[in-house]
């Protein structure tokens, strides 16, 4: 990606019009950035909720009454037969059953690659932010530069 001083050089061809255009499409860009990290941080609570629930299995809790959950918002009572291994919802109503070590590896490991997402997608905003700041810094001295010659005329006549 080109610098600030060569981004700015490239802005000033533009006329105020194809600036503001680019200007809203970078704030459209930043704000589905912002949407896409807010989604990926929920995302890693739930897989750290998941993992941190699997570290309260054990032979103590084998028996005991829980709850279920169908969907989001409905629960059914039931009970803790089998404390060594669990369903995990790998996504699209697919589940996998695994040992609990072996979900441990897998909570931790997604919860690294949303991690590595958030991080990617972090710099890529921090890059549009400046180029927001480049493209409103050349309309600002546009449109000063275009008051300064509105008052040159006004001034000579």
């Amino acid at each position: 990606m080109a610098g600030p001083g060569e981004a700015q050089e490239k802005f000033m061809q533009l006329p105020l019009p194809q600036l503001d255009q680019l200007k809203n499409n970078i704030d459209q860009e930043l704000e589905f950035f912002s949407s896409s990290i807010t989604q990926l941080r929920i995302a890693q609570t739930k897989l750290q909720e998941s993992c941190d629930s699997l570290s309260k299995l054990n032979k103590d809790t084998e028996g005991k009454e829980i709850l279920v959950p169908l969907t989001s918002s409905l629960y059914v009572p039931g009970k803790l037969s089998d404390v060594n291994n669990v369903l995990i919802d790998v996504g699209t109503g697919y589940y996998v059953e695994k040992n609990v070590m072996d979900a441990d590896k897998y909570f931790k490991r997604k919860i690294d690659f949303i991690n590595t997402q958030v991080d990617k997608l972090t710099d890529i905003l921090q890059e549009k932010v400046k180029l927001k700041q480049a493209i409103v810094g050349v309309m600002q001295m546009k449109i000063q530069a275009q008051m300064m010659a509105q008052q040159s005329t006004v001034a000579k006549t």
